[in-house]
């Protein structure tokens, strides 16, 4: 699906190929029967216009009946194709957009949510492309619009072909000769429609291919600007305390008005080339209509080779002819938006392409030559010749680890000034970094799990926030609610299945700690082999960063700890015993490990760690001192 034909045809060649050309077939059939409906329509349209012109005919002697038999006829044409022919095919072409979108949506997301992290990596650019912007917006409403418009085309393009199949060949039957053209025999006013047609149409579609092309353009341009926008208001709303703690609104409102300019500049000129568009469409369906459609039969009535039936029968259906031909015409400013949806969507499909080979991406913008590798649980996790970069195929590494092993059960926090590296070296462990170099060998059929300061996913309920990164049918509600409860969150086990309480998601329910508990329920419930804790307890008073360790201690007894931090000690139970045993410092950009063993004595390391309140504690420290 990475070009315009390949992603048109691509629904029509997967596995539901059958529901697809069924709908399709169906699609078809009402067109060519519409085109059909076009000539009956013609003829009795024909037919009440010529009782209406020989009402007065002496020759009439049922007038009245026969314009009312005529009018009603024409109204049954009427209700049968634009009521049933018209509205079943519009159900079914709206099923087909349905399951056409449905399928092409589902094949993105599947894309873009594979365990290569490809929503992650096709955020970054590259020399040959760049990032696509508003990925959600490409999915949504560009997939949307694309598929409806590809649907609406391809009916106007086949209606083109039955129109020529019915119409054409009801003007060849009813062609008569014309004066001065002699040679054509009774073809004549058949060659003259169908060249009357040929002309008018194709130059007419070359001026509103030139104004589509404009549109496109413009359509683009309107798109990424409508994105931008609102891809900003959703930002600012998810940080909206920040900005207001901060008393940034003014700058935010500067950041508004700028994106919104670019909006307005861009549909000022689409309306004007709308406009133009508009009023060309209007006065190629009058000279259609009134002229072209009339002109060629004209020669024969005036010289009494047509009746006024048979010129009237002949023009209406030159006339439906132009219409259905000038198809195109009509939808261009569709066309301009089709070719704008698809290519938005093709630009994504190719960034995804891009980046399944993730190293091999990065290499285009940096050094990125990562190994990951399995050996013998025994061995536990090893980093050996470990070089974190910027991008740039000559940046300096800014972290540097010559051989780190990490043994199966033990714990170890990563220390270091804030920016020197600690989150970005567990990033690239768990291949989330991308420029670099090292080997990174995991112990084999250990699970790893890397837990943030929390999951911001909306429009899920509790059990499922607490079974990533599976599914709620991988756990029993008795196993969530245990891991819930072990974690401090027993309140909330009745309201497991609830995706939000009182109109709010989780994520606006639970405070930061509650928050930071939940990590716990789910470390407690997935049994990690490898866990990495990235800031995780940062929202939690020092008896709860405790708390949040005991529990890992006591429900995940092999399970190895890396840890970042910003303090400087690392947390002890309450008995005063470690719960780290070793300490990798980051200083001057090398990573160095070490054993945790304790320079102070235990109390003063537990109010170095623990520093609320540092006076009771240092009073009650001192008089052990004095006393020993």
């Amino acid at each position: 699906m990475r070009t315009f034909w390949g992603l048109m045809r691509a629904y029509w060649l997967s596995d539901r190929w059958k529901e697809a050309w069924t709908l399709t077939l169906v699609i078809a059939a009402l067109t060519a029967l519409s085109s059909k409906a076009d000539v009956w329509f013609t003829r009795a349209s024909a037919e009440l216009m010529n009782s209406i012109s020989f009402f007065h005919d002496a020759a009439n002697v049922t007038p009245v009946q026969t314009l009312l038999g005529n009018a009603a006829l024409l109204v049954f044409l009427v209700v049968l194709k634009d009521a049933g022919i018209t509205g079943i095919r519009n159900l079914v072409s709206t099923t087909l957009h349905r399951k056409w979108r449905g399928w092409v949506n589902g094949r993105f997301n599947d894309a873009l949510l594979d365990g290569n992290h490809t929503h992650f990596h096709a955020q970054h650019g590259s020399p040959a492309a760049a990032a696509p912007d508003n990925i959600d917006q490409r999915v949504q409403e560009s997939i949307k619009d694309m598929t409806a418009g590809a649907i609406g085309l391809a009916m106007g393009a086949f209606g083109v072909a039955t129109a020529l199949y019915f119409l054409g060949g009801e003007l060849l039957r009813n062609s008569v000769a014309v004066k001065g053209l002699d040679f054509l025999g009774d073809y004549g006013t058949a060659v003259l429609a169908l060249l009357a047609v040929a002309l008018y149409v194709p130059f007419n579609t070359w001026i509103a291919v030139k104004l589509g092309g404009m549109l496109e353009r413009l359509n683009i341009r309107m798109q990424k600007a409508e994105g931008s926008y609102r891809g900003e208001l959703t930002t600012f709303l998810r940080r909206s305390f920040h900005v207001a703690a901060s008393k940034g609104e003014v700058v935010q409102k500067s950041i508004h008005n700028r994106l919104y300019d670019d909006i307005d500049n861009t549909w000022s000129r689409l309306n004007i080339i709308n406009t133009i568009y508009m009023g060309f469409e209007l006065v190629y369906n009058f000279v259609g209509a009134r002229i072209v459609a009339y002109g060629p039969g004209l020669v024969p009535f005036i010289h009494n080779g047509l009746d006024l039936k048979g010129y009237l029968t002949g023009s209406e259906q030159i006339n439906a002819l132009i219409q259905r031909c000038s198809y195109f015409i009509h939808v261009m400013p569709a066309i301009a938006t089709l070719r704008a949806n698809s290519q938005r969507v093709t630009e994504l499909a190719n960034a995804i392409e891009n980046v399944q080979h993730p190293q091999e991406f990065y290499s285009q913008t940096g050094r990125s030559d990562f190994r990951y590798d399995r050996q013998n649980p025994v061995f536990g996790l090893t980093i050996q010749k470990l070089e974190l970069t910027h991008q740039g195929e000559d940046a300096t590494p800014f972290l540097s680890a010559a051989n780190l092993r990490f043994r199966r059960g033990e714990w170890t926090f990563l220390k270091g000034e804030s920016g020197c590296g600690k989150t970005s070296l567990i990033k690239a462990i768990n291949g989330l970094w991308p420029y670099g170099r090292g080997t990174i060998v995991f112990p084999d059929g250990a699970r790893s799990f890397y837990a943030a300061q929390e999951v911001k996913l909306q429009q899920v309920s509790l059990k499922q926030l607490v079974c990533l990164p599976g599914t709620e049918h991988d756990h029993s509600d008795a196993q969530v609610a245990s891991a819930l409860y072990k974690a401090g969150l027993g309140d909330f086990i009745s309201h497991m299945a609830d995706e939000n309480r009182e109109g709010k998601s989780w994520d606006q329910v639970l405070s930061g700690g509650q928050k930071q508990k939940l990590v716990v329920a789910r470390i407690v419930l997935q049994q990690p082999g490898l866990l990495f804790l990235d800031e995780a307890t940062g929202a939690l008073d020092p008896e709860g960063k405790i708390a949040f360790h005991q529990a890992i201690k006591d429900n995940c007894p092999d399970v190895t700890v890396i840890s970042v931090m910003h303090e400087a000690v690392a947390p002890r139970s309450l008995a005063g015993a470690e719960f780290y045993h070793s300490v990798v410092t980051i200083a001057d950009g090398i990573a160095t490990k070490r054993p945790l063993v304790p320079n102070l004595p235990v109390e003063l390391t537990t109010i170095l760690a623990h520093p609320k309140p540092v006076e009771e504690r240092w009073l009650k420290f001192s008089r052990r001192m004095k006393q020993k």
